[in-house]
């Protein structure tokens, strides 16, 4: 069976619900965020010792969140024991140091993708919820920009004052001049979420150029651990989304309260990632529209009967093209 594909401007007015965006929409905004995983690139790169290595694979994970909250705590408690340990500091550091230069090598600049933040920005406006499994800074730069030139159309992560509102609901009301408001969540954490020595978990904030400079002088200084859930198998996932405040309430609350259409863009909808649209599928969702690469009808079948597993045979699927017009990055008009 062959797949029908639609443009998107054919189907948008149906659709201004929620948007989740996977790594193919950061790719289409530049090729460097084509990754694996930031384990590959290290690997690949030589970065890890043979000591950092025994680690990550003493607790069988790629996940560097993980490994480093645990050599930060460890640290920790050797200080208050006075244990004269550096060896474990030294690790620490060093995948520290890692995840710096992964992260580095591969984050665009804001000035080479800024002039694609109006055509984002204009997309993304839609919806009422956005949804990114990215750990990048496309989202948080196209906020910054949408929020300073329009004043009657709110984009909020439902952050005050760099920590999160757990009455989250409340930020869909608009205030003051607004008319209308995107909430924007990240299920797996992002670069700009941090957590401190305390285990608070706080946001990182900066103007569009500086944002990347201030979130590595903050990991480089030790006295945070990013929040990003990018490696590992499912049930790694999960236990790391179980691990933070935020991404568990992002996980338990907000995707099984999504309104009744869904978009998917640029989502291969792996099996590492079904912990996702398992959560998704138990909010009242009737129709869903799923972009599609150069008319990929193998994708399509997977991923068609893959949804229909989870949100039942009742559920309205389509698939539309991702380089159509107006969607996402691309142009309004030709």
């Amino acid at each position: 069976m062959a797949f029908h594909i639609e443009d998107w401007n054919d189907i948008k007015g149906e659709y201004d619900g929620t948007v989740l965006l996977g790594n193919g929409a950061s790719i289409s905004v530049d090729p460097n965020f084509h990754y694996t995983s930031l384990m590959d690139h290290a690997v690949k790169g030589d970065l890890l010792t043979t000591d950092v290595k025994s680690i990550f694979n003493f607790f069988f994970t790629d996940d560097f969140e993980l490994i480093l909250r645990i050599l930060w705590q460890a640290t920790n408690v050797n200080k208050s024991l006075k244990i004269n340990d550096s060896k474990t500091e030294e690790a620490y550091n060093h995948v520290r140091d890692c995840l710096i230069t992964a992260v580095t090598n591969r984050h665009s600049e804001y000035d080479n993708i800024s002039c694609q933040l109006p055509k984002i920005y204009n997309f993304l406006k839609q919806f009422d919820t956005i949804i990114s499994l990215n750990y990048d800074l496309i989202i948080y730069w196209t906020i910054m920009y949408g929020n300073s030139i329009d004043k009657k159309h709110a984009f909020k992560d439902c952050f005050v004052d760099s920590k999160f509102d757990d009455d989250w609901q409340k930020f869909r009301n608009p205030i003051g001049q607004q008319s209308s408001c995107s909430l924007v969540f990240y299920p797996h954490g992002n670069l700009i979420f941090a957590r401190s020595k305390f285990e608070d978990e706080i946001k990182i904030s900066s103007n569009g150029s500086a944002i990347l400079e201030k979130i590595l002088t903050k990991w480089e200084q030790g006295n945070n651990v990013p929040i990003i859930v990018s490696e590992g198998t499912k049930e790694q996932k999960i236990k790391s989304i179980q691990s933070s405040y935020y991404l568990n309430t992002v996980f338990r609350e907000v995707l099984t309260n999504l309104s009744n259409n869904l978009v998917i863009y640029g989502w291969s909808i792996g099996e590492y990632d079904e912990h996702i649209i398992q959560r998704i599928a138990k909010s009242e969702i009737s129709k869903i529209a799923i972009s599609v690469f150069e008319n990929n009808q193998t994708y399509c079948n997977r991923v068609n009967q893959l949804v229909k597993n989870e949100f039942g045979s009742e559920c309205k699927i389509v698939f539309f093209n991702s380089e159509s017009l107006g969607c996402w990055n691309n142009d309004a008009i030709s």
